[in-house]
């Protein structure tokens, strides 16, 4: 047994030494990314300013020789108030206008086609810098399990060999978490916020010019903009963890997110709760509004459902939780063969976060037949306290 372990335990250094130096190259790979990501959103900056400006100045260019056109025919037409030197002149005025739109159209042509492939290689340099980011998470992940004590490899393989599994999982799902909420930040109040940074600044231009005018418009979509931030931010603040679920519990908390539910996706929504209710563990209590808020979430993506239904049961020592929906439905199979199909992502997720609390789910599904999802959870409670 002793041999085994010593040979194990070369095996999990190699590893570590292999996952360590993958990393600093991955790592490598990443600051590479952004450097090239950074240049071309620098870029990208530049052409917008400078297509901006070109189609300000062939509209500038337009004007201008429809006026010099008209002034052409004027001239051309009265041979006694203008003389030839006018007629030339004029002649001469509106050929190099039409040089000039002629000129700048090109110019404009080439910078949107310039605007549009930088804008682009941005998303897909973009997209690389988030793989990328996620294989790093990853490699993290794995070299923080293996580097562990490992004086415990052999009794953890011989005794416990599941649970490895699960501590990998509950790490795994605290780095998607914390990208999750790093992409919803940066799509979301990041975006409106640099957005705003934007606006301040043409206010600025505006204030500059004395068009106050246009300066009240745009401090009122302003306005508007700082309520809207500020909604995203609350958003993602009650997504993190929602406040209610500690000052009142989880019927309470459930039963508003699905009002809440009904009134953002239009689907009629009932919530019900049955035996006696009481107070769980808050760690329990989040679980549960997880499970539920994945199982809505789900209903409304993928299953198109005019009425859903949530139901709470307290038994002894368990919870029990029924989704219901009158969706399209799917073939279960598909689900219990670990489809890749994107849809069913939410649902293999939920079983995996139910597996976790050491209870069970099951999925009822027909093509056109709706979704039933009852989950039982082990809440171990004494019964004496109930």
């Amino acid at each position: 047994m002793d041999l085994q372990a010593d040979a194990i335990d070369r095996v999990i250094k190699n590893a570590i030494q292999v996952m360590e130096n993958s990393k600093y190259q991955m790592f490598e790979i990443m600051d590479s990314t952004r450097e090239e990501l950074k240049t071309l959103n620098e870029e990208l900056k530049s052409v917008l300013k400078e297509t901006a400006e070109t189609i300000e100045k062939v509209d500038q260019l337009e004007l201008n020789y429809r006026r010099s056109r008209i002034r052409l025919t004027e001239v051309s037409r009265d041979f006694v108030r203008y003389s030839e030197h006018d007629i030339k002149q004029a002649y001469e005025k509106a050929t190099q206008l039409q040089l000039d739109l002629m000129i700048y159209r090109e110019k404009e042509m080439y910078l949107k086609a310039r605007r549009d492939d930088l804008q682009k290689r941005a998303k897909n340099v973009e997209a690389s810098v988030e793989r990328a980011e996620t294989i790093g998470s990853q490699m993290g992940v794995v070299l923080e399990y293996l580097s562990g004590e490992l004086g415990q490899v052999t009794r953890i393989i011989e005794s416990a060999k599941n649970r490895q599994m699960i501590g990998l999982k509950i790490i795994l799902a605290q780095e998607e978490e914390r990208k999750r909420i790093a992409r919803e930040i940066h799509d979301g109040p990041a975006q409106m916020l640099a957005n705003l940074v934007l606006r301040t600044e043409i206010v600025e231009r505006m204030l500059i010019k004395q068009d106050f005018k246009m300066v009240q418009a745009e401090i009122v979509d302003l306005k508007g903009q700082v309520r809207s931030s500020l909604e995203e931010m609350r958003k993602v603040i009650f997504n993190l963890r929602p406040m209610a679920l500690d000052d009142l519990g989880l019927i309470p908390t459930l039963r508003k997110y699905v009002q809440d539910f009904e009134v953002k996706t239009k689907i009629r929504s009932l919530f019900e709760t049955r035996g006696k209710e009481h107070r769980l563990s808050s760690a329990m209590e989040a679980a549960i509004y997880r499970l539920v808020q994945e199982g809505l979430s789900n209903a409304a993506k993928h299953a198109y459902p005019t009425y859903v239904v949530v139901e709470i049961t307290y038994q002894a020592q368990l919870v029990k939780i029924v989704v219901q929906d009158n969706g399209l439905g799917f073939k279960p199979e598909l689900l219990a063969k670990k489809s890749k199909d994107h849809n069913h992502f939410g649902l293999i997720g939920m079983r995996e976060r139910v597996e976790l609390l050491e209870g069970r789910i099951e999925i009822e599904s027909a093509e056109n037949q709706g979704t039933k999802i009852v989950i039982h959870i082990p809440t171990n409670v004494d019964k004496g306290k109930e």
